[in-house]
């Protein structure tokens, strides 16, 4: 099944008199809740809809926990995730503190089968 897309016509941030172009944007069909991945797994195995729940809701406190002490978490097959931030430079290595950073996010990497999947995508204008 093909991903679904918009045209939607976008300026360049920060030069209001650059000329807009037109970008494709994914049309989402709607959201997967962790119960709703927890019902679908459970049919795949033998485990109860409550077990799986609670493996993923245990893998939700834990992401985020191991991220905290500094490590990369890897998922095998389903990638990895790892901490990334923006900050300010300093002219001197001594200025540099934990202040100097700007903002924090967390990186997923797919893993190879994600990523397999991911360049098998095809794509269809929405109409």
């Amino acid at each position: 099944m093909a991903i679904k897309f918009n045209v939607l016509e976008i300026g360049k941030p920060g030069d209001p008199d650059a000329p807009k172009k037109f970008y494709p944007r994914p049309v989402h069909s709607g959201e997967i809740t962790l119960e709703n991945l927890a019902t679908d797994i459970s049919y795949a195995s033998s485990l109860t809809e409550s077990d799986i729940y609670a493996v993923l809701q245990s893998l939700v406190r834990e992401i985020p926990r191991n991220i905290s002490q500094g490590y990369i978490v890897r998922l095998g097959n389903l990638g990895s995730f790892r901490l990334s931030w923006s900050s300010e430079g300093s002219e001197v290595a001594d200025d540099v503190t934990s202040g100097n950073i700007t903002s924090r996010r967390l990186l997923f990497s797919p893993g190879k089968r994600v990523a397999l999947q991911l360049e098998g995508l095809t794509f269809k204008k929405n109409q």
